[in-house]
C-alpha cells in the first residue's frame, strides 16, 4: 500500500487512510475540522493531530452549543491547559466561530448545506508528487471570503484549502496512493 508522502508517522497515516479527502456531511464533525484548520495556522499538522484528542477533552469535544457559549473563565482555563493550542487569539476564534457557525445552520438550514454548495461534487485532483499541491485556490479564497462575511475568524485561504482537502470536497491524494 502506497500512501501520500506527506503521511509520515502513526497519526498523520490513520488521519490520510481514513479522514483525509473523504467527503463529510456530519455537523458535529465539520465543526471539529474547522477548528482543527483553524487551530493548525502557524503550526504543523502533525502538531495538532497529537493534541487533537486534549482538545477534543477541553472543548466539550468540539460541541460548539457548548462552546459558542464559553466564557473569560473558560478561556483562561484553557490558557493554562497544555494538551490544547494554548493563543488566546485563536481561543477567542474558536468561541466567536461555534457562534457564526450557529448561525449559519440557522440561516442554510446546517453547515454542510452551506460549505457543499461551493462544489456539486468532490474535486478529484491528479497529482502527481506533493509539490504539485496547492496551498489554497480562488476557490478556498472564496470560501474563506465567505466565511468572513458571515464573521468567522483564522479562516484564511490556505486553512480553508486545508479545511476543504480534510472533509473530501477536494481530493489531494496523489495518483500514486493507494488511498485516493
Amino acid at each position: 500500500m502506497k500512501r501520500c508522502d506527506w503521511a509520515t508517522n502513526e497519526l498523520e497515516q490513520l488521519y490520510h487512510d481514513y479522514e483525509w479527502g473523504k467527503p463529510l456531511h456530519d455537523e458535529a464533525k465539520l465543526f471539529e475540522m474547522l477548528v482543527l484548520e483553524s487551530m493548525q495556522a502557524g503550526l504543523s499538522w502533525s502538531t495538532i493531530l497529537k493534541k487533537r484528542e486534549s482538545m477534543r477533552e477541553a472543548f466539550d469535544s468540539f460541541d460548539y452549543h457548548k462552546i459558542a457559549d464559553y466564557q473569560e473563565d473558560k478561556i483562561l482555563a484553557l490558557l493554562a491547559n497544555p494538551g490544547v493550542i494554548r493563543h488566546r487569539k485563536k481561543i477567542e476564534a474558536l468561541i466567536n466561530n461555534a457562534q457564526a457557525y450557529l448561525k449559519i445552520q440557522e440561516k442554510y438550514g446546517s453547515f454542510d448545506i452551506f460549505i457543499w454548495q461551493f462544489v456539486e461534487e468532490p474535486i478529484i485532483n491528479q497529482w502527481q508528487n506533493t509539490h504539485e499541491v496547492p496551498a489554497s485556490t480562488e476557490l478556498a479564497k472564496t470560501i474563506s471570503k465567505e466565511l468572513k462575511q458571515a464573521g468567522f475568524k483564522f479562516l484564511g485561504p490556505t486553512s480553508v484549502y486545508a479545511f476543504m482537502q480534510s472533509v473530501g470536497m477536494v481530493n489531494d491524494h496523489l495518483i500514486s496512493c493507494s488511498f485516493k
